[in-house]
């Protein structure tokens, strides 16, 4: 069930990479030899890890600036994957943004946005490369979801359900691959200190929650590729995260509810 081998035609995809959680795996992927295709829309971030990963890895290493909210940019990444000569061997689809607020106080191009980023772009990446996998024999796709995944949670509705989608299609394609020689595995972070809290207009909850809730970005990262290469369905980093998942899924919808809408309306 271990990862493919690493060689000189093949890459793994990391998308979400200029910042955060992308970029620690991008690292931690480097480090064990794999070559990697880093994409996001900043693209002199990118460049930056690029360099520095093949200096200091000797890995190959490509930057690919793409907006993936949009088909037209997905498609002109498969076609500059495929015009570098690259077969993508690992797919990490991390990239994705959060959003707060009450759904009716919401603005609705955020919510569309995300959606589109969180949920039809790691789709369709991995409708593109599964088959090839497949074909191959071999191949691995880690989706980043959340712990978030496990239950609704009011204030956050949306990002929650996008988070809730990645969990479910992960776990169910997982079971169609048995036997192909690739495996997949979803990966359910707690919180994480990155530019995430920031972009999801919650960078405060840094000061209000306390360390031990903590996880860090190459923690995180370390767990995924770990889980990936044991096989693993379901990966949550952190003691307290996994107790948090299990008493999300399993406690009543009419008992969750109310206590997720309050502690969120305190974090906001």
């Amino acid at each position: 069930m271990a990862l493919p081998e690493p060689s000189e035609s093949t890459t793994a995809l990391v998308t979400g990479a200029s910042a955060g959680i992308g970029e620690a795996i991008a690292r931690e992927l480097a480090s064990r030899g794999h070559g990697v295709a880093l994409v996001a829309r900043r693209e002199e971030r990118l460049q930056t890890l690029a360099g520095e990963l093949r200096e200091r890895r000797g890995v190959r290493a490509e930057a690919i600036a793409a907006d993936l909210a949009d088909p037209a940019a997905r498609r002109r990444l498969a076609d500059q994957i495929a015009g570098l000569g690259l077969e993508v061997e690992i797919l990490v689809n991390n990239a994705g943004f959060g959003y707060s607020g009450n759904l009716v106080d919401s603005d609705p191009e955020r919510l569309v946005a995300m959606l589109r980023v969180n949920c039809e772009a790691l789709l369709d990446l991995q409708t593109r490369y599964l088959p090839g996998m497949v074909e191959r024999g071999e191949g691995a796709v880690i989706n980043i979801a959340s712990t978030s995944a496990f239950q609704p949670i009011p204030g956050t509705a949306t990002y929650a359900a996008t988070k809730a989608f990645v969990l479910s299609l992960s776990e169910a394609v997982r079971e169609e691959l048995k036997g192909t020689g690739v495996t997949l595995t979803a990966v359910c972070p707690g919180p994480v200190k990155t530019e995430f809290t920031r972009m999801a207009g919650i960078e405060h909850t840094e000061d209000q929650l306390p360390d031990i809730f903590w996880t860090s970005s190459e923690a995180v990262a370390k767990a995924a590729v770990d889980g990936a290469e044991s096989g693993k369905r379901v990966v949550v980093p952190g003691l307290l995260n996994r107790a948090g998942a299990i008493t999300g899924q399993h406690t009543p919808r009419t008992l969750v509810l109310p206590i997720a809408k309050r502690v969120w309306k305190q974090a906001l």
